[in-house]
C-alpha cells in the first residue's frame, strides 16, 4: 500500500527532495495506483468523427475528464448539443471546422453547447440554428469561469455567445465571426457578454446582428481592438458596441460600420444603464467609424463618467460625435473620397487622404499602451502596425500597395 508523505515532512522537505519522494513512492506503488495516478494527471486527446469511436461531441462530452483534448473531425454535426462539465477542455474541429448544426437540438434548454467547467478554449468550431423556447438560445452560453474562443463562426443563433455574470471569468475571442445572430426582439445579440472580471475581443469580424447589438459587454474590464464591426448594407443592429454598464473599456484600432437599415442612429454607447464598476473609464483611440444614417451620434458617453478620451480616430458620415462628456483630441472627420472603396466597405486611405500623418502619440492609461501596434485585416485576420514614424488616425493605416 503506498503510504502518504506526512504533512509535516512535506513542509520540511527542499522542493526537488520532496518531488522526488513523490515519484519514488508512485514507483513503489501497485499497478492500480499508478494507473490512478496516471488517469488524475495526464489528459487525452478524444477523436470525433463519423469514423471514430466518439461519433458525435455530446458523446466526447460524457467521456472527457479535466484537462483532456477534444478533437472533432470537420464536418456537419446535426442535432447534437452537449453539456461541458470539465475543467481545462480544449476543443477543436480538425481539418477544418466541425460544424454545430442545431436543426432543433438543446442543452438545457440553453444552447448548442453549454460550458460548466473553467478555463475551457474552443477552436475552429462552427455554430448554427441555436433555438431555444424562450427565444434566448445560444451558440454558447458560458456559465463556468474562463473561456477563449478561436478561429469559429456563429451565425443565425437566438444569440452567438451568451454568458452569465461572473467576477472570476475572463473572455476572449480571437479571429472569429458573427453573423446574423438575434431573435429580433433586441435583447438578444451577435454577443452578450456578462458582468465577467474581463473581455477581449481581437481580430474578429462581427455584423449583421438582427436588431440586438454587434457587441454587448458588461465586463468590469473589456479590449475591443482591431476588429470590423459592422451592418453593411442590410444590417439592422442597434448599437454596434455597447458598454452598458461602464467599467474600463479600451476600443483600439476597429472598423465600425453603421449601414443605413440600422434599428438605433447610435454608433457607439457607453454606460446608459448605469457606471457599475470601480473603474468606470473610456479610452476609444484610433478607430475609423462610418455612418450611412442620415444623421445619429458616433459616440454616447454617461453623464457623470470621470474619463472619457476619444482620439486619433476618423469619422466619416453625418452626426454628432459625442453626446456627453468627454475629450475629442486630434480626431478627422473624412469624405467618403478619403477612403479606397468606401461603397465596398473598404476603408482604407487613399493617397492625400486627411488622415494620414495626423495622428499624436496617445500615451497609455491603466498600464496600457494606447497607440495602434495592428490593424484588422479581412475577413478575420490582423497584420503588424509600424510603431515608427508618424501615426496616422484612424484603425487602417496608410500603405502605398493595393
Amino acid at each position: 500500500m503506498q503510504r502518504p508523505v506526512p504533512v509535516r515532512l512535506q513542509t520540511c522537505l527542499h522542493p526537488l527532495a520532496l518531488a522526488l519522494l513523490v515519484m519514488l513512492t508512485s514507483q513503489c506503488a501497485g499497478p492500480e495506483a499508478q494507473e490512478r495516478t496516471r488517469e488524475a494527471t495526464a489528459p487525452a486527446v478524444l477523436h470525433v468523427g463519423a469514423a471514430r469511436e466518439l461519433k458525435r461531441p455530446s458523446a466526447a462530452a460524457k467521456a472527457a475528464r479535466d484537462g483532456d483534448i477534444i478533437e472533432i473531425d470537420a464536418g456537419v454535426y446535426a442535432g447534437d448539443a452537449a453539456v461541458w462539465r470539465q475543467n481545462r477542455l480544449t476543443i477543436r474541429g480538425v481539418g477544418g471546422r466541425a460544424h454545430l448544426r442545431a436543426d432543433g437540438a438543446e442543452a438545457e434548454g440553453k444552447a448548442i453547447w453549454v460550458i460548466k467547467g473553467r478555463d475551457t478554449t474552443i477552436e475552429n468550431v462552427e455554430f448554427s440554428g441555436a433555438s431555444v423556447s424562450d427565444q434566448n438560445g445560444a451558440g454558447i452560453r458560458l456559465e463556468g469561469p474562463g473561456l477563449t474562443v478561436r478561429n469559429c463562426y456563429f451565425h443565425d443563433n437566438e444569440n452567438g455567445i451568451l454568458t452569465g455574470p461572473n467576477q472570476a471569468s475572463d473572455v476572449v475571442i480571437e479571429r472569429s465571426e458573427f453573423a446574423g445572430n438575434g431573435f429580433g426582439d433586441g435583447r438578444t445579440h451577435n454577443m452578450y457578454i456578462g458582468n465577467v472580471r474581463s473581455f477581449t475581443l481581437l481580430y474578429s469580424y462581427v455584423h449583421h446582428a438582427v436588431v440586438g447589438h454587434n457587441v454587448k459587454s458588461r465586463a468590469a474590464k473589456n479590449y475591443v481592438a482591431y476588429n470590423r464591426i459592422a451592418d453593411e448594407t442590410d444590417g439592422r443592429s442597434s448599437y454596434d458596441v455597447e458598454f452598458p454598464d461602464g467599467g474600463l473599456s479600451f476600443v483600439i484600432g476597429n472598423v465600425i460600420h453603421k449601414g443605413p437599415a440600422a434599428e438605433n442612429s447610435t454608433v457607439v454607447s457607453y454606460g446608459a444603464e448605469s457606471l457599475g464598476h470601480d473603474i468606470n473609464e473610456l479610452y476609444f483611440v484610433n478607430n475609423t467609424v462610418v455612418n450611412d444614417l442620415p444623421g445619429g451620434r458616433f459616440l454616447f458617453v454617461k453623464a457623470g463618467t470621470p474619463a472619457a478620451r476619444i482620439m486619433n480616430n476618423v469619422f466619416s458620415g453625418r452626426g454628432e460625435i459625442l453626446t456627453g462628456p468627454g475629450s475629442l483630441e486630434n480626431n478627422v472627420r473624412a469624405a467618403k473620397s478619403d477612403f479606397v472603396d468606401a461603397e465596398r466597405f473598404d476603408y482604407r486611405l487613399r493617397a492625400g487622404a486627411a488622415a494620414i500623418g495626423r495622428g499624436l502619440e496617445p500615451g497609455s492609461a491603466w498600464g496600457m499602451d494606447l497607440r495602434p501596434t495592428a490593424e484588422y485585416v479581412h475577413p478575420a485576420q490582423m497584420r503588424q502596425r509600424s510603431r515608427s514614424g508618424k501615426l496616422d488616425a484612424g484603425a487602417l493605416e496608410y500603405r502605398s500597395e493595393r
